[in-house]
């Protein structure tokens, strides 16, 4: 008989087996980097035109260029620092539904980020605060510190001269590092040479920081509804400490919280301003209403003109909705009354934190006016 078909003990099953697959655990190589950064935009690339202080070894491979392309007789391939905005990208183009149209998802505007340099540090991991203006707030508002970061090379000025001493004064530990291994620390965002490693944000518990509000003569708070944007939330802040707010509360789930990010864009405010978390925000507002806050909701339809906003006067809750939906619909029935600003133009919407900084003001100038 040919072949060995009917020998004794053949194998009657494939010898590979059965397929397996990786469950899924090879996933994150096949993730993607974000996007690539143009040699424009890349600080150590000699053709960067960024408004970022030039590094020194960018400028040394510019002249370096420069010399060779004399010797050859053509023109040098470098940039030309300084003319292209690397520090923000193109503005947001919507936030909280306002009158003139339905809102849409906030722009990409924000830090450049060097491609593949982010990450995603633990929830109760130290944060790392930078730029020269949010670490001076909060060295200055005594927030806790564990260390301070400075680049060598650093163009030193008052603010870096104050942050040091403050640092020093406070038996901070100070330490130098160079500008690449600052640039990984803190994910490729612009730091401006500093870096302040602090302890996880310590959010203000919600009942506090309502009856620390209620004791002040013009009580104001704000409220964001699902805003998930860390920048958009630091800009808020900043407002609410701009205009007199004595606090800002935010869900814990599906919004942002407080994040190196949301440091940096407050410029330090969030140093000053109380920020609490609550597990439901509709129940916060009608704890809000029950202790004699007005709760006003920005909202495209809204039934009053923020210009005749009579209720600005006193105690007062703004609520903010998020980028792209605005207000929830919970949300929006817990208000006592919708809040639209008035716009001349046919722009769709305002940005979220554009929007509460509009109405921020006008209450401002409403209670410099009463008082």
């Amino acid at each position: 008989m040919a072949g060995n078909s009917q020998r004794r003990g053949r194998r009657l099953t494939p010898k590979a087996g059965a397929p397996k697959g990786s469950g899924g655990k090879g996933k994150d190589a096949l993730a993607g980097r974000g996007r690539t950064l143009p040699a424009d935009e890349r600080p150590w690339h000699k053709a960067y035109s960024g408004t970022e202080k030039l590094p020194q070894r960018t400028a040394w491979k510019q002249e370096k260029e420069r010399r060779a392309a004399a010797e050859e007789g053509r023109a040098p391939k470098i940039g030309q620092p300084g003319t292209k905005d690397t520090t923000w990208g193109k503005g947001s183009r919507a936030g909280v539904p306002l009158k003139g149209g339905k809102g849409r998802p906030a722009g990409r505007g924000g830090p450049r980020v060097a491609p593949g340099r982010k990450s995603t540090p633990a929830k109760d991991s130290p944060e790392l605060l930078v730029g020269r203006n949010p670490v001076l707030e909060s060295l200055r508002a005594q927030v806790p510190a564990t260390a301070l970061y400075t680049a060598q090379g650093i163009d030193i000025d008052d603010r870096v001269n104050e942050i040091v001493r403050t640092a020093a004064d406070r038996g901070i530990a100070i330490l130098e590092v160079s500008r690449a291994e600052l640039d990984r620390m803190t994910g490729g965002v612009l730091h401006q040479g500093v870096g302040l490693q602090v302890p996880p944000f310590a959010y203000e518990p919600f009942e506090d920081l309502m009856a620390a509000s209620l004791e002040q003569a013009a009580p104001l708070l704000v409220a964001l509804d699902g805003v998930t944007d860390p920048r958009n939330l630091g800009a808020v802040i900043r407002s609410a400490a701009a205009f007199g707010a004595q606090g800002v509360f935010v869900p814990e789930r599906r919004a942002a919280g407080i994040t190196a990010t949301a440091w940096r864009t407050s410029a330090g405010a969030a140093a000053r301003v109380p920020v609490a978390q609550v597990t439901n925000l509709t129940r916060s507002l009608k704890a809000c209403k029950d202790a004699g806050f007005v709760v006003v909701g920005l909202d495209a339809d809204g039934e009053t003109d923020l210009y005749d906003l009579e209720a600005a006067v006193g105690p007062l809750v703004v609520v903010v909705g998020s980028e792209g939906r605005g207000l929830s619909r919970l949300v929006g029935e817990t208000c006592d009354l919708t809040v639209s600003i008035p716009m001349v133009s046919d722009v769709e919407s305002l940005n979220a934190s554009v929007a509460a900084a509009v109405t921020l003001a006008e209450v401002a100038r409403r209670r410099s006016v009463e008082m």
